[in-house]
């Protein structure tokens, strides 16, 4: 057998996507890429390019994000827009530390909690106007604008106009999405006329204009904020939930805001990861990192069965927890200390049997996989590093698409709790438990990865991950997000669903026969799925300084710098 045609056998056996690749591991997609002044790593490779643009122009990397995500908006409505929430972390090398924003909005201040048993639901619908929570995002580019932007938002939203008046290509994953979507909203007032130009959804290579949002973003450029919350698409939001039976109203619009947030951390055997705290579930992550903190998985192996069953069963214990105390901390006093605390991981390892899968796990006593986003990451010349995720939820979000806008609302109200006394029960004006999380970590005070990992429930599971794979197992930022992932669903949940069988587990193709064989052994339902592992983006910062990009290879991105 030749050199060759044994380094092409070796890397099927092993599930590898390209097998002629010289050095490094066989599985990756790619090398990083490398760059000092800027980079940028988003989902869709035309946004990476208007995040470099912004950058070569003096922007800073938050201007560059804001560009960025509203240029997504538009060319990929499967996962984010102006309809949806924000979250971001942002590194400033002026003060050497990181920043948190929470831009997520709130219920409807004239839906009461009694609505949906007087009509009869016990749960909040996916899609159509009960779901809709105010969106966050415009407020939350603001925010960041005002605090790290260095030019003016006009130049930021010019490229997503000018893409959204003259059209764009749709690319692969985004018109499989789009077209997944169409059968479930095309019911709902105005997703026709502005999703599905022809009477159809988009297929790939179509080039698709959205004039309405082009209309939107320019009122947005012209008039700030503002003109979202408190002008004409306050108003029109208003009118349009009037006439379709919702409840999100002008006012709900003009009170909202956005909330800077001091992110939270763990250490990780001397790396400092952060999250932020909830109403998001980022600290879920630091819970099963703190838990498998106490077991040598290195010595273990990433493919092992060993590995994958305590990753797991740390999984499930931690989404207890998410399930019972993640929520709105306006409204409840959350444990968030405590959760992440190494003393408390201590005491939930101990529940770990290390060669039986649990059926069950209740959470702890202290004193979603439905959802689609995009992540991006950029970061400028003078070391600022900025993480980012948006998203409108469930598909497409809501459905429900407000008259001559061009965006649809989300439908992130679906995440409440109906059970009365749950931390996370739907209360008017009260923001949702939510999916989407950026984060970062830090080594000895200074910045070194600012990485995300879109998709639901998947979130949590593959932040800890990609930590995993880059402290025990060595790998470099593309092979993190490159390596095959593991994926357990069927936790407990916010929204009160109970896990009393243990849920399953999802392998992605690289993982050996022979570890599924002993996982069933151990009691895990294991699975064979393609496609809901997530979409990674990362940017490292090595000691000379060198940006290292890496972009998702399950999704359409690109990671790019200058």
């Amino acid at each position: 057998m030749t050199a060759v045609s044994l380094l092409g056998t070796l890397s099927l056996v092993n599930g590898v996507h390209a097998y002629d690749r010289i050095n490094g591991e066989g599985f990756a997609s790619r090398s990083p890429v490398l760059a000092t002044q800027g980079m940028a790593a988003t989902s869709q490779p035309l946004a990476t390019q208007v995040a470099l643009d912004i950058l070569k122009k003096g922007g800073s990397a938050v201007d560059a994000a804001i560009a960025a995500n509203a240029v997504q908006g538009l060319m990929e409505p499967t996962g984010n827009g102006i309809g949806g929430d924000l979250f971001a972390i942002v590194w400033s090398a002026k003060d050497k530390k990181l920043h948190g924003l929470n831009a997520s909005g709130r219920s409807p201040k004239s839906l009461p909690f009694r609505y949906f048993s007087d009509n009869n639901l016990d749960k909040i619908p996916a899609h159509g106007p009960l779901p809709v929570s105010v969106p966050g995002a415009v407020d939350g580019w603001f925010e960041l604008h005002q605090k790290f932007g260095r030019l003016p938002m006009k130049e930021l939203l010019a490229p997503a106009i000018q893409y959204a008046n003259d059209g764009f290509p749709v690319t692969q994953l985004v018109a499989y999405y789009w077209n997944r979507s169409v059968p479930v909203l095309e019911k709902y007032p105005g997703f026709r006329e502005t999703y599905m130009p022809g009477g159809r959804a988009p297929q790939e290579g179509d080039i698709f204009r959205n004039p309405r949002l082009a209309k939107t973003l320019q009122k947005i450029a012209d008039g700030g904020r503002d003109a979202f919350y408190k002008g004409d698409i306050a108003r029109e939001i208003d009118r349009y939930m009037k006439a379709n039976g919702g409840f999100l109203s002008f006012e709900d619009l003009a009170s909202h805001k956005s909330d800077w947030v001091e992110p939270v951390s763990t250490n990780y055997r001397g790396y400092d990861v952060w999250e932020l705290p909830p109403n998001g579930q980022g600290i879920a992550a630091l819970q099963i990192l703190n838990i498998l903190e106490g077991y040598d998985l290195a010595k273990l192996g990433r493919l092992s069965p060993e590995y994958v069953h305590l990753f797991t069963e740390a999984k499930k214990l931690a989404f207890e927890d998410r399930a019972k105390y993640y929520a709105d901390p306006a409204f409840n006093d959350l444990p968030v200390k405590e959760l992440i605390s190494k003393p408390y991981a201590e005491k939930r390892r101990k529940l770990i049997n290390l060669d039986k899968a649990a059926k069950r796990y209740d959470a702890g006593t202290v004193a979603l996989r439905h959802g689609d986003t995009i992540y991006l990451t950029t970061a400028d010349k003078d070391g600022n590093m900025v993480s980012l995720i948006q998203s409108n939820y469930r598909g497409m979000g809501s459905g429900m698409t407000p008259g001559e806008l061009g965006f649809i609302l989300q439908d992130r109200g679906e995440m409440f709790s109906l059970k009365e006394g749950h931390f996370n029960q739907y209360q008017p004006g009260k923001r949702p438990f939510h999916t989407i999380i950026p984060a970062f970590v830090t080594k000895d005070g200074k910045p070194w990865l600012s990485f995300g990992v879109m998709g639901g429930a998947t979130q949590p599971q593959m932040h800890a991950q990609v930590i995993i794979n880059m402290v025990d197992f060595g790998l470099n930022v593309q092979e993190a997000g490159d390596a095959a992932r593991i994926l357990h669903t069927g936790s407990s949940q916010p929204t009160d669903e109970l896990m009393e069988d243990g849920g399953y587990l999802s392998l992605e193709d690289g993982f050996p026969m022979e570890t599924r064989r002993e996982l069933v052994q151990m009691g895990h339902q294991v699975r064979f799925e393609s496609g809901p592992y997530g979409g990674y983006q990362a940017i490292l910062k090595d000691k000379n300084g060198v940006y290292h990009g890496a972009s998702e290879s399950r999704k359409d991105g690109q990671a790019a710098g200058y």
